[in-house]
């Protein structure tokens, strides 16, 4: 069942961004960072002065996590590097699948230990995308293979589960998680959307371990309970709802990223809002955003 909740729910900045993605939290700096992957751009917003700048970072870019102060490691289009965001420069870490030209990395997360998952995905539609995991000691680690397209990531309040999105095969899946290796196993099916117009893209998590996953093509954000129940859908005015992160001062802002890729003229004239930042007022409190921990050893 939808929820109207137009009062609660406001367009926080006119981006008008083809691919709004990768929303995280600086709690330090109270500000969201967020990516406009086709546009190469890592944004940086301040929710108090309504002020936005962003860095081109000279491709895709799919996603980002801190790490350290005037730092982010970004996932690009085949590799892993940092970015200054004092300077604006792009320093490589990385490249990785290389060989596969169709693929590009996309959604990412560092999990409670301060390590970078990212995953990659397929322009082919092909099954042939895969979930990374890159550790402190600059190793890299395959985690899952065969999927279509590596979205929507996160960790539930107790560390003990891992959640993977697949988004054309509509499905979330759950793991469970070991934080001491960063191994998961056991998985399984936690939402399965098959039949559905729509698809689920980027994810988070509250305190109480529901899930907030935006929908591709859905115009909606819906809360799952830790069962996989849905509990309400949060309707928005934009079709591409692509993922979302709580923060704000007492992390009960759900910030909200869309896209406008792909909408024609009509579908705009209906959407005028798509590519736009929206913030939602829940009565609920997120998780803080894990950083990329440079100086932990696993």
């Amino acid at each position: 069942m939808y929820q109207i909740v137009q009062d609660k729910l406001h367009n926080i900045l006119n981006a008008r961004a083809r691919l709004g993605e990768g929303p995280i939290w600086d709690d330090n700096e109270k500000l969201l960072y967020w990516v406009d992957i086709y546009n190469h751009r890592v944004h940086q917003f301040h929710p108090a002065s309504g002020k936005n700048v962003f860095f081109d970072v000279g491709d895709v870019v799919g996603a980002i996590a801190k790490a350290g102060k005037n730092q982010l490691i970004i996932a690009q289009r085949h590799r892993l590097a940092f970015l200054d965001t004092e300077t604006g420069i792009v320093t490589p870490i990385v490249e990785i699948e290389t060989d596969l030209p169709d693929n590009r990395f996309n959604d990412a997360k560092c999990d409670p230990q301060g390590r970078f998952w990212f995953g990659s995905m397929s322009s082919s539609g092909k099954a042939q995308s895969s979930l990374y995991r890159y550790d402190f000691d600059g190793s890299l680690h395959v985690m899952e293979t065969g999927l279509t397209v590596s979205n929507g990531l996160g960790w539930s309040p107790n560390h003990e589960k891992f959640y993977l999105t697949d988004s054309p095969q509509q499905k979330i899946y759950a793991y469970d998680f070991d934080t001491a290796t960063g191994n998961i196993s056991n998985r399984r099916i936690f939402v399965d959307l098959t039949g559905e117009s729509f698809f689920p893209d980027g994810l988070t998590i509250d305190s109480q371990g529901y899930i907030w996953s935006a929908m591709w093509n859905g115009w909606c954000v819906i809360r799952f309970s830790p069962e996989g129940k849905e509990i309400f859908r949060l309707q928005l005015s934009v079709p591409l709802v692509t993922s979302c992160t709580f923060g704000g001062e007492d992390l009960q802002t759900l910030y909200i990223t869309t896209a406008s890729i792909g909408l024609k003229q009509e579908d705009i004239e209906k959407s005028f809002d798509s590519g736009d930042l929206f913030a939602f007022d829940t009565d609920v409190t997120g998780l803080l955003t894990y950083d990329f921990n440079l100086s932990r050893k696993v």
